[in-house]
Formats: C-alpha cells, structure tokens, sequence
C-alpha cells in the first residue's frame, strides 16, 4: 500500500493499508536460531551493546551502531540496500533482519528482466512493541494517525519508509517482506501500478524459507492466501477476471464483507502467479514487459493519464484503476476474457490440496 506523506489520504486507501495488516497473517517459516546468536551470553541478550557485539560480523551488515531516539534503547543496522532502525532486541529474530531485507531486495529484483540501480538506501523502522510503533505512527503520520493507528498486527509504507513492529518472528517478516515490494516498486518505478499488480506482486513475500544465512521467497506456500482463495471458490464468490483489474481495494476494504476483501487479495496473489507461472511460463515475457516499461515510463498512454500515473502525490483512484488496468491487461497480456477458464484453472489447481480449516484456524491466532 503506497503513499506519499503530501497527500490528502482517503480513507478508503487508509483502511486498504489497516486490511493489509489485519489478513496478512501469513508468515515465514519458523527456522532455527542463528548461530551467532547462540553464543550470545545472557548478560547480553535484548541490550544494544549485546545486538551489536552479535550483528558486526554478520555478512549483510556493513555498519551497526547505537540509535540514539524517543521510544527505547535501540540500534541502526546499515546492509547495503537498507539503515534499519530497531528497538526490537530480541536475538533470534534480529539476526536475521539484516539477511532477511537483502534477500528481499534481491527477489524483488527478480520480477524484472533487468536489475535496478539502487542510488541511496532504504529506511526502515522495527519497533520492539506497539507502544513504541503508536508513539513513531502519531508522530510520523500527523492527522492522519488515527487511521493508521488502526491497524491491529502489520506494517504500513508511507513516505518512502517501511514502518513495523515485532508480531512473532513470522509474521513480522511477513509484512516487511510485503510492505517492502511497495518501498522498492514506489523509489525505482516511474509509473504507479494498478492495484491488481502492485499488491499482487507483495503477496508473493508473504512466505519464505531460512537456510544457510539467506531467506527464499515461496509464494506456493503462502497459507493464508491459497486458504482464502479455496474458501471463495467453494462459495462461488470468485470476483470475474475483467472487475478484478478494475478494482481498488479501497472499493471492498470500506464494507462489511470480509469475503470480497479476502477474495480481491488472494485472486491478485493467484492472478500474478498464474502470468508467471501457467503453461510453463506462457505469459511470463509479456508480464515482465509490462513490468520494465512501468519502471522505465514506457507505457503507451495519452498524455493525461501519464501525468497520472508519474504523479505520486495524486491520491490512487477507483476510476484511474478502471480506466487503465484493462487496457494495460490486453496491451500487455491480452483479452481477459480469453485468459478466463485458464485463470480459473489455475485457482482451482494451486487451491485444491489446502487443508482449509487448520489454516483458517492459523489465520486466526
């Protein structure tokens, strides 16, 4: 969810960012403790003299120090895509931030045919508990805090700066590797994407996998997603094709209907996969395509709607999402009508094996 601190916020794409937060409770997978951590001594641990003496000899981390700040006692990790500011102290998680957002970096690198240039660093802020993150959100967000304030579990993007705080190892990588697609997508593109695509796309950093210091990104097992994309189609309340593209999420997040939340998130997440994935990649060049020329300001547009798309200080709308999104679709892609049986297809195929009640009993922990 992206934006920029010098808009006049709606409130449906506020509540867009608080719906993130609150369904995403999708998480990377437990893994063991790292083994710097383990030779921690316990006179150490959760203090930033212990964080620091266990992080410096971490591969990611170039530089690591005290952060001196309102909320508690903390550090500043510098890797070289990130200044990562945390009073979160907790060893087992933390010793894996720094591997963590460089791995995302990469994978969100990988969307691309081509890499980007990253010219400055990203900022990101991990609070220790929510008293810490509701004191930086009031401050950070001004008028607009109540909004953000509420958000239950989760992170949100604002501004150029991914801001979280510790929900169990899991989750909290969850949202920051979400959150963070939007931080990357909002510095490196020229165009704003449609709503389908850019949340879409932050699904598939939902889940991950630790090994040997790096984490891999494993969209085929995002729980949550696949969890709610099965219950929709056992309800028939599948959203066409052509209305997903049209839609901005603030359209369903503002009603009563947790279901067409719930369905918008998982047929995006499936829709991206199924452009990458179905028929052994059929469509992945044309979606990478669409991709590059959004990044580099190549989209065939007139000349408004490419000063809406270039203009990050104009608020996402519904009617810019309706406009655009299908005729970048059939540009790009082609007819959604054709692609639909193949689409629901796919929903169907990677939908089918989820042991649907316990991860619905997971999502609601």
């Amino acid at each position: 969810m992206t934006f920029n601190k010098t808009n006049t916020l709606k409130y449906s794409a506020i509540l867009l960012t608080c719906v993130w937060t609150l369904l995403a409770v999708c998480g990377c997978t437990e893994q063991r403790a790292a083994t710097s951590a383990r030779n921690i001594p316990a006179t150490d641990l959760s203090t930033p003299a212990g964080m620091i003496k266990s992080l410096e000899k971490l591969p990611p981390v170039e530089k690591i120090e005290h952060w001196e700040n309102e909320y508690a006692p903390g550090i500043t990790i510098t890797t070289k895509h990130y200044n990562i500011h945390t009073t979160m102290l907790e060893p087992l998680t933390l010793t894996r931030v720094p591997g963590y957002m460089e791995s995302a970096y990469a994978a969100y690198q990988q969307q691309l045919p081509k890499p980007v240039e990253a010219k400055t660093k990203f900022t990101v802020y991990l609070f220790g508990d929510r008293q810490q993150w509701e004191k930086f959100t009031r401050k950070f967000t001004g008028h607009n805090a109540e909004m953000y304030l509420k958000i239950q579990k989760g992170a949100y993007y604002l501004n150029g700066v991914c801001v979280a705080y510790n929900i169990g190892r899991s989750r909290t990588f969850s949202v920051l590797g979400h959150e963070g697609w939007h931080q990357f997508n909002f510095r490196h593109f020229a165009y704003r994407l449609p709503s389908w695509l850019d949340e879409g796309i932050a699904t598939l950093f939902e889940t991950s996998e630790y090994k040997n210091g790096f984490f891999y990104f494993r969209p085929e097992r995002n729980g949550s997603r696949l969890a709610s994309l099965r219950k929709i189609l056992e309800a028939d309340k599948i959203i066409p094709l052509g209305k997903l593209l049209t839609l901005n999420p603030g359209e369903v997040v503002g009603h009563a209907d947790t279901d067409a939340v719930l369905a918008f998130y998982a047929q995006a997440y499936a829709l991206v996969r199924f452009l990458k994935e179905d028929d052994y990649g059929r469509n992945l060049l044309q979606f990478q395509s669409l991709l590059l020329d959004a990044k580099n300001g190549n989209w065939p547009l007139d000349e408004k709607m490419q000063k809406t798309a270039l203009n990050r200080n104009l608020p996402m709308t519904a009617q810019w999402n309706r406009y655009l999104s299908p005729r970048l679709f059939a540009h790009y892609i082609g007819e959604h009508q054709a692609l639909r049986d193949s689409y629901i297809a796919f929903c169907m195929k990677i939908a089918r094996n989820v042991r649907l009640k316990r991860t619905m009993e997971i999502m609601r922990k």
